[in-house]
């Protein structure tokens, strides 16, 4: 069984994290888990502080100074029980039946690629905890999730819209091609007209690749728009998106090669950084 995974934390985000994972798992029929875990660089399990006061001072410092951080440890799950409890009860007010919470102390990454099998879709907030207020920043882990992860990534805004109609940012490419052909074969969207929008020039090449899309797209029962649009990627999307009230902005996640991405930079990236919409990263 594999379930609608949602990264819990305390950000402005979590309660649209909530929120849009409840609208995927009652889309997708399938069971919802609440993750929240506690990052062992803030609060190691146990400190050696032997090194961390200078030379003659007293034993009863460092015991005082690990039970301080043995408490604070303490509060920081019981923060994060707390916070778990509150997902579930909103999940449940959702309509969700049985939600299901896991606690973790360790690495977020590593928690994630433990747990990936398990997972069918993530669902994560643009912003954590440490990025809260700073508006045009992402969180400091995400674009490391989005990288490791092989299974679609919801990135969510701070605010739920439950969506009404999708775009998908096509290219023609491998990673598109492919996430036509899940969205086609998903519930996660059926019944939503669904925007292709591709930005280039108008060839014969990217007018046979649209066409195709759009077939596959047509034939699983969704109302299509396609459109061939000009100028910078980044820009020419989000303009149509807001020309169109789109809800949620569809794109294949990192479709460049490392050195590509190093030398011009990532659409993926540059996305995550500008929208204010939901995000489907498809791999």
């Amino acid at each position: 069984m594999t379930y609608v995974t949602a990264c819990i934390d305390g950000s402005a985000c979590a309660p649209a994290v909530c929120d849009y994972a409840a609208w995927a798992g009652q889309r997708l029929d399938a069971p919802l888990t609440f993750l929240h875990v506690l990052d062992q660089r803030q609060y190691p399990v146990s400190a050696d502080l032997s090194g961390n006061i200078g030379l003659g001072s007293r034993e009863h410092l460092l015991d005082e100074l690990a039970a301080l951080d043995e408490q604070r440890n303490k509060l920081a799950l019981e923060q994060g029980r707390v916070m778990l409890a509150a997902a579930k009860e909103r999940a449940i007010a959702d309509g969700v039946s049985s939600p299901e919470t896991k606690q973790r102390h360790g690495d977020l990454l590593e928690s994630l690629r433990e747990l990936e099998n398990d997972i069918r879709v993530l669902v994560i907030g643009r912003q954590g905890e440490s990025s809260d207020g700073a508006e045009l920043h992402v969180g400091s882990q995400l674009e490391s999730v989005i990288r490791i992860m092989h299974r679609p990534v919801l990135v969510t805004p701070t605010r739920f819209k439950q969506p009404e109609s999708a775009m998908l940012a096509f290219d023609g490419g491998a990673t598109t091609r492919k996430g036509v052909e899940m969205l086609a074969a998903s519930p996660l969207l059926k019944g939503l007209p669904i925007h292709l929008v591709m930005v280039g020039t108008e060839t014969t090449e990217n007018a046979v690749q649209m066409e195709a899309a759009c077939s596959t797209l047509t034939s699983a029962g969704h109302k299509v728009h396609t459109a061939i649009r000009t100028g910078e990627v980044e820009p020419a999307l989000h303009a149509y998106q807001e020309e169109h009230g789109i809800d949620l902005l569809v794109m294949g996640a990192y479709g460049h090669s490392r050195i590509r991405q190093f030398l011009v930079g990532s659409t993926t990236a540059h996305m995550l950084r500008t929208t204010t919409s939901p995000l489907l990263l498809l791999r």
